[in-house]
């Protein structure tokens, strides 16, 4: 008699209840790993770098609006600067007069000056660091002349580019060229110094002449050393057509600076030091990520 009723028991147990939840359908294993072993690490890193510098943003604009909101406050309070200055932030690219524009203008004449010095200290720099590096007398004689003039000030060659050309434009060239080109040059010297004597034996089984060693093996042995030089020189590039501009005059975001204070007008250098600062880090990417690619990220420090 237990027979039947065990049987019965087994089919009800193994039929399908009707009132079963749906089966849940599960991503393929392609999308899973993708999501796990891709997605989320990369969302991770990107949280990682972007969320503290955010935080750390937040709080300083919070403080300074506590700091400079008080009466008799000398400096603008970061909603006081919206206010005053909605239309540089807003709208960087306006133009209502010969020296009423945006400060994207501004930015983008500096940045022409700053492309014409900074290359030509690129090009002299190179050559005459890989000359160097090549001769120990010369590595010996002119090296301690570049250092001591590597320390003066970019403000302290204006007089002597206005004497000499005669005009802001070129003057102003002129500070941003002999302020990076330094940098430039010690670091080309010191790669060049460093390339390994295996390489250079076998250019000299090779037979390479000159210009196949220089283009060969040297170009590309002190690669590091060289992207490492040029973004040292790029950042002063941009400090030094800053300054130039407060006193060459001219549409420049330095003498937009330098007008802003003579007229009071505390919010637009504000704004101005943020576009300043931006700038120049985009600057540096720009070059690292040049260097990273030529150098597959062998970077020197």
């Amino acid at each position: 008699m237990n027979m039947p009723l065990a049987k019965t028991t087994t089919s009800a147990l193994a039929a399908p209840s009707p009132a079963s939840p749906a089966a849940v359908v599960s991503l393929p294993k392609s999308s899973r790993s993708f999501v796990s072993d891709t997605l989320l690490p990369n969302l991770r890193a990107l949280a990682v770098r972007v969320i503290p510098p955010i935080i750390m943003v937040a709080l300083i604009f919070a403080v300074w609006q506590i700091l400079c909101m008080k009466p008799g406050a000398t400096l603008p309070s970061p909603s006081r600067i919206w206010a005053d200055a909605k239309d540089l932030i807003v709208d960087p690219f306006f133009v209502t007069g010969p020296q009423d524009i945006g400060l994207g203008w501004r930015v983008l004449t500096s940045l022409q000056r700053v492309a014409v010095g900074f290359g030509l200290a690129s090009v002299v720099g190179i050559v005459v660091g890989a000359i160097i590096g090549q001769s120990v007398w010369a590595m010996r004689g002119l090296d301690p002349i570049f250092q001591v003039m590597r320390t003066v000030p970019p403000l302290a060659w204006l007089p002597i580019s206005l004497a000499a050309f005669r005009d802001s434009n070129p003057s102003a060239i002129f500070v941003i060229f002999i302020t990076s080109i330094w940098p430039i040059i010690i670091n080309t010297a010191v790669g060049i110094r460093n390339i390994p004597q295996d390489y250079r034996n076998v250019a000299a089984v090779v037979r390479l002449n000159p210009l196949e060693f220089f283009w060969k093996i040297m170009i590309p042995s002190a690669a590091p050393y060289i992207f490492t030089g040029l973004r040292i020189g790029i950042g002063l590039s941009w400090l030094a057509i800053v300054a130039a501009e407060m006193l060459t005059g001219g549409v420049g975001i330095g003498f937009f600076i330098w007008d802003a204070w003579n007229s009071s007008r505390l919010s637009d250098i504000f704004v101005a030091l943020a576009y300043i600062g931006i700038v120049g880090f985009v600057l540096d990417r720009i070059v690292a990520f040049i260097g990273n690619i030529a150098t597959r990220g062998a970077q020197a420090n």
